[in-house]
């Protein structure tokens, strides 16, 4: 829950930064002087960085939201004769928009050359094409459609959106709140988030400056998810979630004159894998990984490699370190591992079988563990004494911890 919840403070903070510059008198100056050319340099960035990273599905939600700013500013340029134009086109995108945002951000990632990603791309531009043709007087009973009322106004607060938009807006919030719910991750965030800029955007109108800020202020939520999505793939570890080789050598670097260093290794864990398979060897990882996490004194667990992890503790001495190592040796002893069967089908039975093959497993780790003893001691060199403890710890039986 606290990682998910850390997910969603960038995109609330740019969404609260764009409200507060829109409400403060003192930055409308300012605002009015880069707002010509900031969705340019916003949407053109974040779809190059999209493209480089080779995220499809951003560049199309970055597409579809610069061509929403873009249709609807020249739309309401108009003068009083084109004034219902303006507002099927308003109508129309208001309806697409979150339906795009929310299709986007469900479908299977795919280059834009593929076959389906050209699909994509041509569904796109129909829809543009779309929204020019619906505003013809032949096709104005489909246009009164999209505002139609599907209940009494006085039943609904005053949202300044047609209830189609409305509805369109519900569902979609709601799939992306589910979505980012199963898998709480950057990107997840950042679509929740952008939907949210675009409604707002859509409440304010197309007539002033809130439009455009919303709108690019849900494009640079997709950006910064794009650029923490990337962070979190080169420093972190995507099998235990755990940061990884990459985010130690940082930490170490950082670390003052006193701290202690632990090496936590599986115990048996070669026989593990040869004996249920590599798939059920992945899941132990996973669950020593949350152990890991939890340790206490201030402890930081990263994973090492393979089944072997790192446990720094800043400020920390051995002896005061080692408490809170025993403590977490000991939960992990505590916990056996829970091995399925093979055959165990995909989802749960109503009645169980007994001929599915579950079983516990006995899990423990050793753990070798030493400080920085010496103002400027290196810490390879502290790695090195700790891996020294965990052989020791090995020669001596396992499921220790050794100094």
């Amino acid at each position: 829950m606290k990682k998910a919840v850390g997910r969603l403070v960038p995109g609330g903070v740019l969404l609260l930064a764009a409200t507060v510059v829109l409400h403060t008198a003192a930055l409308q100056e300012s605002l009015a002087a880069i707002l010509p050319v900031y969705p340019y340099a916003l949407f053109g960035g974040g779809i190059l960085l999209a493209w480089r990273f080779a995220r499809s599905r951003l560049v199309l939600a970055l597409l579809v939201l610069a061509l929403a700013d873009r249709a609807l500013l020249h739309f309401s340029a108009g003068d009083a004769r084109t004034a219902g134009v303006g507002r099927i086109v308003f109508n129309t995108v208001a309806l697409l928009l979150p339906v795009d945002l929310a299709a986007l951000s469900w479908l299977p990632e795919r280059g834009l050359l593929t076959p389906r990603g050209r699909g994509m791309l041509g569904v796109l531009l129909t829809q543009v094409l779309g929204a020019a043709l619906i505003a013809r007087p032949e096709l104005a009973p489909i246009a009164a459609r999209l505002d139609y009322a599907v209940v009494e106004p006085a039943f609904l607060p005053p949202l300044d959106l047609p209830q189609p938009a409305l509805l369109a807006f519900a569902l979609a919030l709601l799939l992306a709140a589910f979505r980012f719910l199963r898998q709480a991750n950057a990107l997840e965030s950042g679509s929740l988030w952008a939907l949210i800029a675009a409604f707002l955007a859509l409440r304010a109108g197309p007539v002033g400056a809130g439009f455009t800020i919303y709108l690019t202020t849900a494009g640079l939520i997709l950006a910064v998810s794009l650029v923490e999505t990337s962070h979190g793939m080169a420093y972190d570890d995507e099998l235990t979630g755990l940061p990884g080789r990459r985010a130690l050598n940082e930490a170490l670097v950082k670390l003052g004159e006193r701290y202690t260093i632990a090496m936590v290794d599986l115990d048996h864990f070669k026989r593990f894998n040869d004996e249920h398979g590599h798939a059920v060897g992945d899941q132990l990882l996973r669950m020593l990984g949350s152990k890991l996490a939890k340790v206490g004194g201030g402890g930081r667990a990263f994973r090492y490699g393979g089944e072997e992890f790192a446990v720094i503790f800043p400020g920390n001495s051995v002896e005061e370190a080692l408490p809170h190592l025993e403590a977490l040796r000991a939960a992990i002893e505590a916990s056996p591992f829970t091995v399925r069967g093979r055959r165990r089908p995909r989802k749960r039975p109503q009645k169980p079988r007994a001929s599915a093959g579950i079983g516990k497993a006995s899990v423990t780790v050793s753990i070798g563990t030493a400080d920085a003893d010496r103002r400027g001691a290196a810490p390879d060199g502290v790695i090195r004494k700790a891996d020294a403890a965990l052989y020791r710890a090995k020669r001596a039986g396992r499921n220790r911890v050794a100094t």
